[in-house]
Formats: structure tokens, C-alpha cells, sequence
């Protein structure tokens, strides 16, 4: 494997790019983890909370759009892990290759999007179902400030953050194993197929255009989540990224300087040869890790929500309808599943939240380092990113003891704004992609095309959202 660069690769002029090896492929086995970190950020909100309430009010004929967000990003995903395989560089130091203000833009977006503590608060409010009370307010600011201890002490931060999101989808798949076998009918699997084709392009009534674009905000990752995998797939040494030295406490780790900003490699056939094996087990990675956990997830969870609770009319628009959801599941099957399904939901978006505070860490202390502070002594990439993570525990805490405390109300904010950012970096992608890199590899044929379907993707809703509120006005 390539040693990360040294302090010799500093004297490339801004803007510069160094020209290194590819290095040989890692077996596919060691390449998994980034599409867990992302799935695992990701099975929370949108798979616990709002694509279940969907289908709770407004049935199975919705899941077409959870699946086309899916496929959608699958191909976004994809695109920022290329640049990254390619060059070592994240997408948002890309970006800001041309303008630096639109990193400033989606960091201001991330710090936007994240800072309020729906996954936190959702997690909390589940947890006093499960032990019969408790401030939900006051849970939510003790479980940020040991998610942010737990940051700070990790010596290399994704390999903690890896960990937990591993062990979160682990007993998220076993929970859906036994909903499968316990609770869901064989009757609603025909039906959410029904439901689905006759339902395609329609939306049911009830469900406003915010609400959808909230939805597809959440559905699998989704804004600023998405674009950290360029970090996630560095620190985990795929392709150039083997060059750049991954993010290290610097209370518990040894700093190491940082390296150069960009990498190239050649592009003769042995180079190419690597970097073909290193694209097809990239995708598969995250086909089999991050998209198809994310489908299996939303289906179960909606059919789930489907029989449980669909055609009900004491439903609402907070997470009390998980309480009524887990009642039902311990009148049909057992106390002990009603147990289990609120243990699930709380370790799963207490998870998320871990992880969400690590991708704004992550893509702020980058962009402000690489394009500010790469010279400071003192304000290294690590700091930086302790910086922003405490300041989002603070900013989040001050919001719920504030008063702003409605679960879903916080993640209508949050994920409304990801399918926003997600649109303005998705018209980004496919210029960094097309234009900043080799012919040989950069995006092309049905790629190229899945792109500028997910520009009009994001686009139609963000458009139909805001025209529907002035109508309102």
C-alpha cells in the first residue's frame, strides 16, 4: 500500500496536482465500510420516522419515490467517490478549486442542515417510550456531549464512527428478520408491489410537496452526508486517497501533516488497469452496502407502518405514532418485540446523529484547512474539526433548551435543506467530473445522464415546494 504523501509533496504550487501511482486494488472484503458508515448515518430519520408516518397516512403507493431517490443517489454517491479514487482530493476541496465560495456555501448548508437535533431528539423521545418516561430535552444534550467525548478521544475518528454504524445496521437487519417472520402479512408484500406500480408518479392526498421533499432528504443519506464520503472513502486508504493522511485526534492520535492537495496518476494502461478494479468494486461495494440495505430498510419499515397503522385517525405529526406503533406490536406478537423495536429506533438515530456530527466535522475542518489555514501551526485539520463539532453540540443544545423540541419538526428543517444542497452540488458534480478529469476516467454515457436526471430530480421538488408555500402566502 502507498505510503501517505510527506512533506517534500508541500512544495507543489496551489492548485497543482501530484502525479503518483495508482495503488494496487485492496481485496473487496477490506473495502467495506464506507457504504456501512453512509447507510448506517442514514437508517434513521427517513427509515424510522418519515417514510413510515408517510405510508402511515397516505399508504404503500409512495414508495416509488423512496426507491427512485435511491437509484438517484446511488449514482451521486458514485460520482463523488470518483473524484476522490481518482485525485485523493474531496469533492468540496474540488469545488473550491474554481470558487471558494462554494465551499463556504456548503459548509454554511452542512452547519445549517445538521445543527438542528431532530436525530438526537427523535432518538431520545423514543427512549422514554422504551424505560416509561424521562426528559426527552435534557437526554437529547447528554447524549450529544458523549457523542462529541466520543469523537474527541477517537484516535482515527472513522474507524470509531465505522464501528458504531456497523454495529447499528447489524441490529437494525436483525430487528427487520424478525419483524418479517412476526408481524408483517405475506398479503402486504403483494400489496406494496401494487401499490407501487399503479401508484408510480402520483402523490397521495394529504402529503404536501415539503413534506415530500423532506422524505426524499432522507431516503438513504442525503445533503452534506452524501458528499463526505469522498472523506470516508480517503480514510479508508481507497485509491489515491492512499496518499493523504486520514484524520487523526489530536488528544488521543499523533497529528501528521498534511499532505498534498491533489493527485493524478498516470494514464498508461497498468494505471488504468488498477483504477478499472478499483471503480468496479467501489460501485459493488456500494450497491450491495449502502443501496441495497437502504431499500430492503425502507420497504420493511413502510410495510411495517403499513400494517400496523395505516387507515388509523389518531395519528400525528410527531413520533407518538411510534408509541401507538409499538403498542400494536406488543399486542400481536409481544411485549418483548415492542421492547426491541423502541431500543432499535433509539440506538439507530442516536447513531445517526453520531454520524451526521462527523460529516459536518469533517467537511468544514477540510475545506477550512486546505483553503485557509493550511499554513497555521496551531489550527490543524484535526482541531478544526473538534472546533466544529463541539460548536454544533452547543449550537444543537441551545436549540432544544430554547424550546424547539418537536422531533419531526426539527427533521422537516433538516432534511428539506439536504435535498437543496443536494441539487446545487449535484449541477457541481457534473462539471468537476466531466471537465477536471483524465478523458480516460472521468463521467460519461449512462452516468452523465443519471446526473442530469438527478439535477431535475431534486430540482422539480425543490421548485414545487417553494412555488406550493407562495401559493400559501
Amino acid at each position: 500500500m502507498s505510503q501517505p504523501a510527506t512533506r517534500a509533496d508541500r512544495t507543489v504550487p496551489p492548485g497543482g496536482a501530484l502525479t503518483r501511482d495508482l495503488p494496487e486494488p485492496m481485496p473487496l472484503r477490506r473495502m467495506v465500510g464506507p457504504g456501512v458508515v453512509a447507510v448506517g448515518i442514514g437508517l434513521a430519520a427517513g427509515e424510522i420516522i418519515l417514510w413510515p408516518y408517510l405510508t402511515a397516512i397516505g399508504g404503500l403507493g409512495l414508495l416509488w419515490l423512496a426507491f427512485a431517490t435511491l437509484a438517484v443517489q446511488f449514482v451521486i454517491n458514485m460520482e463523488i467517490e470518483r473524484y476522490t479514487l481518482a485525485t485523493g482530493q474531496s469533492v468540496v476541496a474540488g469545488f473550491s478549486r474554481w470558487w471558494k465560495g462554494w465551499g463556504v456555501i456548503i459548509c454554511l448548508a452542512g452547519a445549517f442542515q445538521y445543527v438542528w437535533p431532530g436525530w438526537a431528539t427523535g432518538g431520545s423521545t423514543v427512549f422514554t417510550y422504551l424505560v416509561g418516561g424521562g426528559d426527552a430535552v435534557w437526554i437529547t444534550v447528554a447524549v450529544l456531549v458523549v457523542i462529541g467525548v466520543l469523537l474527541s478521544l477517537s484516535r482515527v475518528i472513522y474507524q470509531t464512527v465505522e464501528r458504531v454504524e456497523v454495529v447499528k445496521v447489524a441490529l437494525t437487519l436483525f430487528f427487520l428478520v424478525v419483524v418479517v417472520l412476526f408481524v408483517i402479512s405475506a398479503g402486504s408484500w403483494g400489496e406494496g408491489a401494487r401499490q407501487t406500480v399503479v401508484g408510480f408518479g402520483q402523490i397521495p392526498a394529504g402529503i404536501t410537496f415539503t413534506m415530500l421533499l423532506s422524505a426524499i432528504g432522507a431516503a438513504g443519506a442525503g445533503g452534506v452526508h452524501n458528499l463526505v464520503l469522498s472523506n470516508w472513502i480517503r480514510d479508508k486508504r481507497y485509491g489515491m486517497g492512499a496518499h493523504v493522511p486520514r484524520l487523526i485526534s489530536p488528544i488521543t492520535g499523533r497529528e501528521e501533516a498534511s499532505g498534498g492537495d491533489r493527485y493524478t496518476f498516470p494514464q498508461d494502461e497498468p494505471n488504468l488497469g488498477r483504477w478499472r478494479i478499483w471503480w468496479k468494486r467501489a460501485n459493488v461495494e456500494h450497491f450491495f452496502a449502502f443501496l441495497l440495505v437502504c431499500f430492503v430498510t425502507i420497504t420493511i419499515m413502510s410495510l411495517l407502518a403499513y400494517d400496523t397503522l395505516f387507515g388509523r385517525d389518531d395519528l400525528k405529526s410527531d413520533p407518538s405514532f411510534l408509541l401507538i406503533e409499538g403498542d400494536i406490536l406488543a399486542s400481536q406478537v409481544g411485549e418483548w418485540l415492542k421492547l426491541l423495536f423502541f431500543a432499535v429506533a433509539a440506538v439507530s438515530l442516536w447513531a445517526a446523529a453520531m454520524g451526521l456530527l462527523d460529516v459536518i466535522g469533517r467537511v468544514a475542518s477540510d475545506f477550512l484547512r486546505r483553503n485557509y489555514l493550511a499554513d497555521s501551526a496551531r489550527w490543524t485539520e484535526a482541531r478544526l474539526y473538534l472546533v466544529v463539532v463541539w460548536g454544533e453540540i452547543v449550537l444543537g443544545s441551545v436549540i432544544l433548551l430554547a424550546g424547539f423540541t418537536q422531533p419531526i419538526a426539527l427533521l422537516l428543517v433538516s432534511t428539506c435543506a439536504a435535498s437543496v444542497v443536494t441539487l446545487l452540488y449535484s449541477v457541481l458534480l457534473i462539471r468537476l467530473n466531466v471537465r477536471d478529469l483524465p478523458a480516460a476516467i472521468r463521467m460519461r454515457g449512462w452516468r452523465l445522464g443519471g446526473m442530469v436526471a438527478a439535477v431535475a430530480f431534486y430540482g422539480f421538488f425543490a421548485v414545487a415546494m417553494v412555488v406550493t408555500q407562495i401559493q400559501k402566502l
